[in-house]
Formats: C-alpha cells, structure tokens, sequence
C-alpha cells in the first residue's frame, strides 16, 4: 500500500483579517525600464508607418476626405500613446496598444489580399510593414511598460492634500 502524505491534506490555515488596502500593490519602478524607450521608438516608427499609408492614399487625389481622416487620427494617437508611455502617464500603455491593434489588422488583410492576388513583392513589402504595428503591441503589452504607466506614478496635485476643513 502506498504511503499518502497528511500533509497535502490539511487545510491552509487563513486569517479572518483581510489584508490591508496596498499590501499586495506593485510599486512603479523609479527609473525608467529598459523597455519602455523601445516602445516609444516603436510607437513613432507606427505613426511614420501610418502617415505614410495615408499619404499613400492622398497621393491620387489629394483632397482631405473621411479616408485620409483615419490614418490622421490613428497617427496622432499612436503619436500621444507614446509621449504618454514616455512620460510614464497612467493608462499611457493602454493608448498605445489600442493604436497599434488597427494598423496591424489592415496590414494583416493587405498581406492576405496580396497573397491572394499573386502579388508577391507588394505581399512582402507589405510584410515589412507589419513590423511597426507588431512591435508597437509587444512592447506596450510587456510588464515593465505597464508598470510604468501604472496608479504607482499618479502624480499628486501641486496643491497637495486637503486640509480638514475643505469643502468636499
């Protein structure tokens, strides 16, 4: 007969208590981690990317119309995604990823449709551009990045705290 251990069995003792508000809060690093000036790099090179289709798409007829608006709106907001990230503003991260994920899904159906179409120096050309979308959302989905735009480096009002006897 095998032996069983007793200790697998006995219940992890808990206390009632809950733990206090921040005790299991990750703290934002001090200096700037090593990934965070490559997700920026990355977010400029996507909007040099987007800029360009969208220049790509002005060239034939150039006029401003709601087709040329979406790259000018998807490049202002990868552009703010990474001067936030730089400059480690909470939910900074977030503005990137989301200006990422457009771009890097109209690519990837370009790549498809070039694929289809037998046009395979435009579908590799296509291909390099994909690179800036994808980089952009590793690096901006990574640990380090999100840590630094995180509630740890709120920053607090110039006025500092209330007093007791403010009018809230």
């Amino acid at each position: 007969m095998p032996s069983s251990s007793s200790r697998s069995r006995v219940p992890v003792r808990r206390s009632p208590r809950s733990a206090p508000w921040g005790a299991n809060a990750v703290t934002a690093p001090r200096e700037r981690p090593p990934a965070v000036p490559f997700a920026v790099a990355f977010g400029l090179l996507l909007t040099i990317e987007i800029l360009y289709l969208g220049w790509l798409l002005w060239e034939p007829d150039p006029r401003v119309d709601r087709f040329l608006v979406v790259p000018l709106l998807l490049a202002a907001a990868a552009a703010l995604g990474s001067v936030l990230v730089l400059q480690g503003r909470r939910r900074g991260w977030v503005v990137l990823a989301v200006a990422a994920i457009l771009p890097l899904l109209a690519l990837l159906g370009l790549v498809f449709l070039l694929g289809a179409f037998g046009a395979g120096a435009q579908m590799w050309a296509a291909v390099l551009l994909l690179v800036g979308p994808l980089a952009t959302l590793v690096l901006a989905l990574r640990r380090p990045v999100r840590q630094w735009c995180g509630p740890g480096r709120a920053r607090r009002s110039p006025g500092g705290r209330r007093g007791v006897g403010s009018s809230r």
